[in-house]
């Protein structure tokens, strides 16, 4: 709100008692007369003072879970009438639009909203006709007007229908790029998928998705919407009768025999009614209204044009959204801490870092040969990684432990040259396979047939231990090769004949 916030009220604060409360005469609903009329008129006087001439509409709301279009007229200027593209957060509408809007809130005629002009200029609309003004300008002549009208200016230091988000620590997901591509790849694995959108509070549109209409629909959403994706909800409509609650708050979305979906809030008292509406549905869902019951798969708000996310209202967060959140302070090549939570049966390791589940493929969990994960890491042991991606659109982030570790390959290509005695540790129709470290994890490298004494291909068996020259270290195919044939050669080399 701007700095000089006033409220505007046709209450006589003589009128009031000790704490405040009006004990007046004056009725607390509009008198659709003089009294409404000078409100108007104090509010244009205002902003005038502050030079406005037009009015930003912020988190509109249809009262009682009404659709948009359907609310009384004011005045032959119904809604729909004042807004042709739509009631949504962000639309500019010029002043005189702006007061037929604040008429039809102080007659509650089903909508609400903040009217602002940036930082500048505010109206906020309050219960029993209490007005909030708010100006970078003191605006003395319009204080001066507004008494001439007979109402009551009084200075505060805020209004209290200031905009305040549920939860300022949460980032809102945008629904940008990553978001459409993460609904691309979802409805590609499901099929179809619902979107709900909300334009309004209270306010909604049902889309039913597939990967042939995904664009289509994208192109058809109210500015600044908010987005719910949901798994396909619609069911046969016994099913959703039998999902019925027997008491609370639900929203029923159906399918009519033309495909048209459509979606009505209701409480047990509505039930039957409703469920009469459905004989006719090809297919029904059920959705609960209550926070933390029936939670979509993820959720959005649609960003401006320019991609900057200026609506200020929040989703319910899901766990993808969360996931989301967390996603977005992780860069490649960052190093983070986690606790190893699974060990799958495929060789994936699962790692915990910060509530969300990264993984660990075999290749990276070590430099060193081993036979199973488990071998080198434990469920419960706490691990530091390096992340290699962060898939914004599947939402998986792949770690590697060895990225972390001294490579130990460089030290083995300076080995090369070296004759070692080492264990069989496999025999390959091409060959065998031989141990030249003495540990448990040890390097093997490879002799081929070609590179066993004749004496020895037919005999050798693993665990034999065999004599081995180190010829090639491959660094790039992490491959080292070894020489049976070689090794006895330099073994012989400088010694005396008989």
């Amino acid at each position: 709100m701007p700095p000089f916030v006033y409220r505007i009220t046709k209450y006589d604060p003589a009128h009031r008692d000790e704490r405040g409360h009006y004990t007046g005469a004056e009725d607390t609903v509009s008198d659709h007369g003089p009294v409404e009329e000078a409100y108007l008129a104090a509010i244009a006087a205002f902003a005038e003072a502050a030079g406005i001439d037009q009015l930003e509409i912020r988190e509109p709301q249809i009262g009682g879970f009404a659709h948009f279009g359907l609310e009384p007229p004011v005045d032959g200027y119904g809604l729909s009438y004042l807004f042709p593209a739509g009631f949504h957060d962000g639309a500019l509408v010029p002043i005189a639009v702006g007061l037929e809007l604040v008429r039809s809130m102080l007659r509650g005629n089903g909508a609400w909203c903040r009217l602002e002009a940036g930082g500048a200029f505010a109206v906020h609309v309050g219960w029993d006709q209490y007005i909030y003004i708010g100006s970078n300008q003191p605006c003395a002549t319009a204080l001066a007007r507004t008494r001439a009208l007979g109402l009551f200016p009084e200075r505060l230091d805020a209004s209290p229908y200031d905009f305040a988000p549920d939860d300022p620590a949460y980032v809102q997901r945008p629904a940008d790029a990553d978001f459409w591509g993460r609904l691309h790849w979802t409805v590609s694995a499901h099929r179809a998928l619902f979107l709900e959108e909300v334009f309004a509070v209270n306010a909604s549109r049902w889309h039913r998705l597939t990967r042939d209409n995904i664009e289509t629909v994208r192109s058809e959403l109210a500015p600044r919407a908010q987005l719910a994706i949901w798994p396909d909800l619609l069911t046969d409509v016994d099913t959703a009768v039998a999902a019925l609650p027997d008491e609370g708050l639900v929203e029923i979305v159906w399918e009519d025999e033309d495909g048209q979906i459509t979606s009505m809030v209701v409480d047990e008292t509505q039930f039957e009614a409703v469920t009469s509406q459905l004989a006719t549905a090809r297919a029904a869902g059920v959705v609960s209204m209550y926070a933390g019951e029936d939670l979509p798969l993820f959720t959005a708000v649609l960003p401006d044009s320019d991609g900057v996310l200026r609506a200020r209202w929040q989703t319910e967060p899901t766990p993808s959204d969360r996931d989301w959140a967390f996603l977005k302070t992780l860069r490649r090549g960052q190093v983070v801490t986690g606790t190893v939570t699974t060990i799958a049966s495929f060789g994936v390791t699962f790692v915990d870092i910060g509530g969300f589940t990264a993984m660990i493929n075999i290749p990276e969990l070590s430099w060193r040969p081993f036979d199973h994960p488990s071998d080198v890491v434990s469920v419960g042991q706490e691990v530091t990684a390096e992340v290699l991606d962060v898939d914004m659109v599947r939402e998986r982030v792949p770690l590697s432990l060895r990225a972390v570790q001294e490579d130990p390959w460089p030290q083995v290509a300076q080995r090369i040259g070296e004759v070692v005695i080492g264990p069989v540790t496999k025999i390959v129709p091409f060959g065998v396979f031989v141990g030249i470290e003495d540990r448990e994890d040890g390097f093997q490298g490879l002799v081929r047939t070609s590179e066993l004494d004749e004496s020895s291909r037919d005999v050798v068996e693993v665990g034999d231990a065999l004599t081995v020259k180190i010829i090639d270290v491959d660094l790039a195919r992490r491959r080292i090769a070894l020489s049976h044939v070689q090794a006895l050669a330099s073994t012989t080399e400088g010694q005396p004949c008989d």
